[in-house]
């Protein structure tokens, strides 16, 4: 007899490219799950063609992503997991809400609406999009110093230098903006609904050192859905930064989200 494998789905964030999930695609299909890492719509195959036509991902915002991942789940024979980093953490988080899931694990995820809290160190980290308006419209790269500051200060420079050469593409800007705005509009695409199904859990995973999310958006994001009955979890790392799923420790991320898939029988 035959049983299919559960699968998941590995959600970059803005600045990696999608290649960067490829040690847990392979440990994930090592522990018996199918899993894959598409990339946001318009991301190229490889970090070259992505640095090289950034215009192919400019000014796709949260709900173009959100309908993209969407057609992808809508292929695949059951409810993925899905696993999501950064903004990647608040599209899992939008489509658990949707229904579309069957768990989620948002890693240092963007604030989603009604999350109030924003930390001198979020503004700074994200400044090289906020600094002109019109990169809502634009893919918007980081120079290495800024990479080092949003991603790499809880990890030695060297490693910071490798990571950026490897993995680091542009992002487009416009997610960020709407983020931004959401808790001022009433029908924002940062909005998630938190009064999820019970039977779908979610777990946030926050790092301390983290510049680009700091952990008090992470405890503001798991207040959100105090009035839910689906399990919700915060798991902290005291001392890793917002590369925590591409930096050397990685794996201790990746085997604390399998313990946990398998705590929730999955």
């Amino acid at each position: 007899m035959t049983t299919s494998k559960l699968p998941v789905i590995f959600i970059h964030g803005l600045w990696l490219h999608p290649d960067s999930w490829q040690p847990w695609v392979v440990k994930f299909a090592e522990h018996g799950y199918q899993a894959v890492a598409p990339g946001w719509p318009g991301m190229p195959a490889d970090v070259e063609a992505a640095r090289s036509a950034p215009e192919s991902i400019a000014d796709h915002g949260i709900e173009d992503v959100d309908a993209h991942y969407s057609k992808i789940i809508a292929e695949l024979p059951a409810k993925p997991i899905l696993v999501g980093h950064s903004f990647g953490g608040m599209i899992a988080q939008k489509l658990l809400g949707e229904g579309k899931a069957a768990a989620a694990v948002a890693i240092d995820a963007a604030q989603i609406k009604g999350v109030l809290p924003l930390p001198l160190s979020a503004l700074h980290a994200t400044l090289p999009v906020f600094r002109n308006p019109a990169n809502i419209h634009r893919a918007v790269s980081l120079t290495e110093e800024q990479f080092r500051y949003a991603f790499g200060n809880a990890i030695s420079e060297e490693e910071t230098t490798q990571l950026y050469r490897r993995w680091v593409v542009p992002a487009p800007g416009r997610p960020l903006f709407e983020a931004a705005t959401a808790n001022f509009l009433p029908h924002s695409p940062a909005a998630v609904n938190t009064d999820r199904d019970p039977a779908t859990p979610l777990l946030l995973i926050a790092g301390g050192q983290d510049h680009t999310v700091p952990e008090v958006i992470t405890t503001a994001t798991l207040k959100q859905y105090r009035h839910s009955d689906a399990p919700t979890e915060l798991l902290s790392f005291p001392d890793r930064g917002h590369s925590l799923t591409i930096d050397h420790g990685w794996a201790e991320i990746a085997d604390a989200t399998l313990t946990w898939l398998a705590a929730q029988g999955l």
